[in-house]
This record gives structure tokens, C-alpha cells and sequence, in this order.
């Protein structure tokens, strides 16, 4: 294992910075030594920090950097691959696409590694269809706090509080996950633009069984333009939809542009969102069928720009994301409305339908809407309008996404995620001096 380093950790958004001694194992036996030697304040890990949040932020103790813990083995006959906790679904992507294999689940960034997958329990565009991530793992190696390697399979109690249990069953080596077949390297999407959000929802129910990929932008600036949006839906080009015309499973993805370090503070405020907001929704086609899109551009733009989140300033941004059952639609415009306020206007906005839940006892996905926000933390009552709207979520069954929230309550949890007990008891039998800890777990009270 990599000598210790003192670092300052924080997610995604850029908020609720702390400090932790980041460790780096260059193998699986390295884990289990790193867990029992953290110290009081315990250890979690951290993939490539994608989570916008604190769960791979333990202030005080110990973090280990994951991605070391790299490689990946196809099959190509059963179509499965053994992926080590460390390697990054960018990583997946580009070994196995030329195979003529894609993940079967991946969220709006490629930069995230397969143990962060799992302890997340990702979606991506395709939860109506398939599911999120941990649907499609066979196998996890998971470095239990005791000591105790053990490999969890489905159905597994252990599996059911990993799979989205944000790290704290313990350390994922490696997985045995799902690949679903492909033939081209292209997407084939239909567009669609809306000028208001009841009929785009009405359209995105219609279309359930009819897309594998549906997801909707949604315009969240001014009351005057508020509930336009675009909807993309497709599903994998054939040999035969590309005949003629682009070729070929190569997966070759490009960043476009790269974010200075230092972005002047207000960069994105109402103003200028509204404007993107303006140029994005008129450059969309009222209508468009068949188009062949690269696999990068429709499942990862943002990965186009690197350091993105730069954007936001010094002072970050949230990502308020949450689901509500289909009887409590009028939650997504309800929260618009909200934000639209207080000016929290949102620079990205997605809208997108969801199928059963998983298994796992923390997972976020269950039927209905998920609406996710980006918010410059820095807006005047932000914190206010969002503590209103947890309650509203929670009142009607819905639940806030840990892996991208940085701030609910431990009451506002235990009401969202009614496994949390079930959870705890299995966290207390399998580590009950806490070795596996983070900032979340503190904040949560898990």
C-alpha cells in the first residue's frame, strides 16, 4: 500500500470539504489490513469521486483511493466480465465495445468506478427497462470490516445492503457484472420538443415500453419558458440501421474542452443559465426520427467537458435529485415552481422514468418520476426551499438520492428509506465498532 496523504476530499459539488488520510492499496490483501489499522474514525472508500455529496468523505480518518485495484476480464462466449472495484466504466467501455458488449447500466458520467457503481446502485436512462446497476452483478468480492473476504451473490442478504449501501458493508474488490450486446457504436434516437411539461410527461408514460433509453431536459429558468423541454429516447443502432453509412464498434470518446481551475465567481447565475437554457431548447428539433448518434454524445456529454463542475465557483453547486410514485407527479412541477422563488434556477435538469426497485436495502430508484436539479449552492434560501421539499417527498414515498445528497436530516432518511433498519442491524452484526465509516454515515446517523 501507497504511503498515507494528508488531503483535503470533497465531492462532485464542490461542497462540505474535509480532511482525511487517503491511502492507496496496490492490491486486495492490502484492504482487509488498512480496515482493521484506520483508527477511531474508521475508513471508507473512494473511487474517482463522482458522488456529489460526502459519502467518500470521512473527516479524520481514513480513505482509500480505489483505483489501483484495476483490470477486467471478458468473457465473450457468456458475455460477462470480471471487473476490479477500481477500474472505471470509461475503462469497461473501451475494452469491451469492440467485443460488441456494453454495460448494461450506466449513469451521465463514464467516470465512475465499478465499486462506486455498485455502492451507489446507479441508473442511467434505462431503469424502466433494466434496472439499475446491481441488477446486473453476479458476483461481488466484498473485504468485509471483520477481516473476512467474502464473495456475495444475488440474493444474499450482505449482497442486498452492498448493493447501494454506499460503501459501508465493507470494500469491494471486484464484481462479476452483466454485458448487454451490441452491434454498432451508435444510438438510434428520436427527438421531440415540448413547450410544456404536462405534455412532455404524458408522452415519456406513453413511450415506457417503446424506448429502451427515454430521458427529458427540462427547462427550469424563468416562469414565462418553465416546464419546456426536449426528449431524447432510442436504443442501439442495428447493422442494418447503419448500413451504408458509419461503421464499426470502436468506443473512442474525446473531452472537447477542459474548465481553468480558477472560474470567476457567478459564472452560472440566473442570467446566464436562462440564456443556455434559451439556446439549448431552440437548437433541439421539434420532431426528429432515426438520427444515428455516437455512444458518447447521447449517454455522457458532460464528459465532453472536463472539470465541469469548475463552473460553479468557489462556492459549489447542489444536485438535488428525488423520486415520487406516479401519483405525485405534480411534485416535479411543485419544486420547479419552488426554486423558481427563491431565483434557484437550474442549469441542468433531467427528467426521467423509473421501473421496480432493486433489492438493495438503500437503493433510490423505485416507480415513477426522478427529477435531478444542479444549484448553485451559494442561492439565498436554498436550504430552507430544499428542507420544504424533503418533506414533501417524504409525505408521498418518495426519497432523496444519497449519492448525490450532501445535507437531509437523519429523520428526513429514516422516513425515506424504510430498509434503513433491516440495514443497520446487518451493519451492527458485521461491524459493530464501526471500522467502515464516512462523513455521510456520521450525518445520517447510520
Amino acid at each position: 500500500m501507497s504511503d498515507s496523504e494528508n488531503a483535503l476530499l470533497y465531492g462532485w459539488g464542490r461542497t462540505a470539504a474535509t480532511r482525511a488520510r487517503v491511502r492507496k492499496p496496490q492490491h486486495a490483501a492490502a484492504i482487509s489490513d488498512a480496515i482493521a489499522t484506520a483508527g477511531p474514525r474508521g475508513v471508507i472508500a473512494r473511487g474517482l469521486g463522482r458522488s456529489y455529496g460526502d459519502p467518500a468523505q470521512n473527516a479524520g480518518g481514513v480513505v482509500l483511493d480505489m483505483t489501483d485495484l484495476h483490470g477486467l476480464d471478458l468473457d465473450s462466449d457468456l458475455g460477462t466480465a470480471l471487473v476490479g472495484a477500481g477500474t472505471s466504466i470509461d475503462a469497461v467501455m473501451r475494452n469491451t465495445t469492440p467485443a460488441g458488449w456494453w454495460v448494461p447500466v450506466t449513469a451521465g458520467t463514464r467516470q465512475v468506478t465499478i465499486g462506486g457503481a455498485i455502492a451507489a446502485d446507479i441508473h442511467g436512462k434505462n431503469h424502466h427497462v433494466d434496472g439499475s446497476f446491481g441488477n446486473h452483478v453476479r458476483r461481488i468480492t466484498l473485504a468485509r470490516p471483520d477481516g473476512v473476504t467474502e464473495e456475495l451473490v444475488p440474493g444474499d442478504e450482505l449482497f442486498n445492503a452492498t448493493v447501494g449501501g454506499m460503501g459501508l458493508t465493507g470494500v469491494i474488490i471486484d464484481a462479476e457484472i452483466e454485458l448487454l450486446p451490441i452491434t454498432s457504436n451508435l444510438v438510434r434516437v428520436d427527438t421531440d420538443r415540448f413547450d410544456n411539461l404536462e405534455s412532455l410527461m404524458a408522452e415519456m408514460v406513453a413511450g415506457d415500453s417503446r424506448y429502451r433509453y427515454s430521458v427529458a431536459w427540462i427547462d427550469a429558468g424563468t416562469r414565462s419558458a418553465a416546464g419546456r423541454g426536449v426528449l431524447s429516447r432510442g436504443d442501439h443502432a442495428s447493422a442494418d440501421d447503419i448500413a451504408g453509412k458509419q461503421r464499426g464498434l470502436n468506443f473512442e470518446p474525446r473531452q472537447r474542452i477542459d474548465v481553468p481551475a480558477l472560474v470567476p465567481n457567478g459564472l452560472l447565475n440566473g442570467t446566464t443559465i436562462n440564456a443556455f437554457n434559451e439556446v439549448w431548447f431552440r437548437k433541439a428539433p421539434r420532431h426528429r426520427r432515426d438520427e444515428l448518434v455516437s455512444l458518447g454524445m447521447f449517454f455522457h456529454p458532460l464528459d465532453g467537458v472536463s472539470n465541469w463542475n469548475r463552473m460553479y465557483g468557489r462556492a459549489g453547486f447542489v444536485q438535488y435529485q428525488f423520486v415520487v410514485p406516479d401519483t405525485a407527479s405534480h411534485l416535479i412541477e411543485d419544486s420547479l415552481e419552488a426554486l423558481r422563488a427563491i431565483g434557484a434556477t437550474s442549469f441542468l435538469s433531467v427528467l426521467k422514468r423509473f421501473g421496480p426497485a432493486s433489492t438493495g436495502l438503500l437503493s433510490f430508484p423505485q416507480p415513477g418520476w426522478t427529477l435531478a436539479l444542479d444549484i448553485p449552492a451559494a442561492v439565498s434560501g436554498l436550504a430552507g426551499v430544499l428542507t420544504g421539499l424533503d418533506e414533501q417527498v417524504a409525505a408521498v414515498g418518495g426519497r432523496i438520492y444519497l449519492a448525490k445528497d450532501s445535507r437531509m436530516s437523519p429523520a428526513m432518511f429514516a422516513t425515506m428509506y424504510p430498509n434503513h433498519t433491516k440495514f443497520r442491524e446487518i451493519r451492527e452484526r458485521i461491524d459493530p465498532n464501526h471500522h467502515m465509516n464516512s462523513d455521510l454515515a456520521r450525518r445520517l446517523q447510520l
